[in-house]
């Protein structure tokens, strides 16, 4: 571990499916049902009860595989107002801990509790109590990742899911990565997972035999990242006025698309998820960008920017539409993606200063 860094005491803290967790709370007769928040007829699923996701229901499906995979699933419409209005009450209970809360979204967030409101040393007790408190004051579970960098604790609280945490301890940190399975890694999707089984990279052990030019060579920038995190190397700090600059979705195809039908049907599939994705955050954009990549690895994009918001899926699948019509190759399709930029979230800039800590001991 680079002793030239600070350790400091991470929590990440996840709400265990969230959306879908509201309305079981808020309608007793959904509890214990597989049921879908978002879809609608050509929609995508924005969160999944853990019901359904027994039957391989995801988040971000198109609602059309959804019911395949699980018939009985019920559609239930999102309620941003109310999850907004919980996000906060969730926020407020971090605050009485600490200042130094990143959000990453409306149910989750990293927290930097090495110096701490209540002055408590076990980062392990203030992720207990605050799982408590956010269950008496609304009645859902959270789950919780206790470790010595954001890396680590993202990892971590997805291991005890739901209703529980998971703390990883500096001294036992080498072992856990090296036994950790590479699709569990925070920042390796299912496309780069794949590469790496045919690599022979399964766990954190067979990442870590790689040197740092063969994972450049192999995945780019984000070699030195994989490199890095595998060591236990993450630096960065808990940013409490995190500016977000671009807001994406993207989608790899198991079989290269050619039909014309079915890029317009991933394109509405995608302007819905964006559309979505952003309201869940409050976020609004004037640019919207398309990203094709082809059969070949070729890489396009190509962008339209107004002088008022976006505001509608309607609006996104309207320009993507027409930013495809101006591609310049008709060839076949292994990925779409959307993305949108100059947000609202860039007016309301604020300047933050991260605290240097001294080590304090983890627990």
């Amino acid at each position: 571990m680079d002793s030239s860094f600070p350790v400091r005491k991470i929590i990440h803290v996840d709400m265990d499916a969230f959306y879908a967790s509201v309305e079981q709370h808020d309608y007793p007769e959904l509890k214990g049902k597989a049921i879908a928040v978002g879809g609608g007829h050509r929609g995508v699923v924005s969160a999944a009860s853990y019901e359904a996701r027994k039957f391989g229901v995801r988040s971000g499906m198109p609602s059309k595989t959804a019911r395949e995979k699980c018939p009985h699933l019920i559609f239930v419409p999102p309620r941003f107002a109310r999850y907004k209005e919980i996000s906060r009450k969730i926020r407020e209970i971090f605050y009485e801990y600490t200042d130094l809360v990143e959000p990453l979204s409306l149910d989750e967030a990293y927290l930097d509790v090495t110096e701490n409101k209540k002055g408590i040393e076990s980062a392990n007790q203030i992720a207990r109590e605050i799982r408590q408190k956010i269950f008496e004051q609304t009645g859902l579970t959270a789950s919780a990742g206790i470790a010595i960098n954001k890396f680590l604790a993202k990892v971590a609280s997805d291991i005890n899911k739901p209703n529980g945490q998971k703390t990883i301890h500096p001294d036992k940190m080498e072992s856990f990565l090296e036994e950790l399975p590479i699709e569990k890694f925070y920042g390796v999707g299912k496309v780069t997972a794949n590469k790496m089984f045919t690599l022979g990279i399964f766990k954190g052990k067979d990442l870590k035999k790689k040197t740092i030019e063969d994972l450049t060579r192999l995945f780019g920038k984000s070699g030195s990242y994989y490199y890095n995190v595998v060591r236990g190397i993450h630096h960065s700090e808990v940013k409490p006025h995190r500016i977000q600059k671009s807001v994406a979705v993207e989608r790899t195809f198991f079989e290269d698309l050619s039909d014309e039908q079915q890029i317009e049907e991933k394109l509405s599939s995608l302007s819905e998820e964006l559309h979505q994705r952003l309201q869940k955050n409050n976020i609004l954009g004037r640019s919207l960008t398309l990203k094709i990549k082809y059969k070949d690895f070729s890489l396009y994009t190509r962008s339209n920017t107004k002088e008022e918001y976006f505001t509608s899926p309607e609006e996104f699948f309207k320009t993507s539409k027409k930013l495809w019509e101006l591609r310049p190759f008709d060839k076949a399709v292994r990925l779409l993606g959307l993305s949108l930029s100059h947000l609202n979230t860039e007016e309301k800039k604020q300047v933050s200063v991260q605290l240097k800590i001294p080590f304090q001991e983890f627990e």
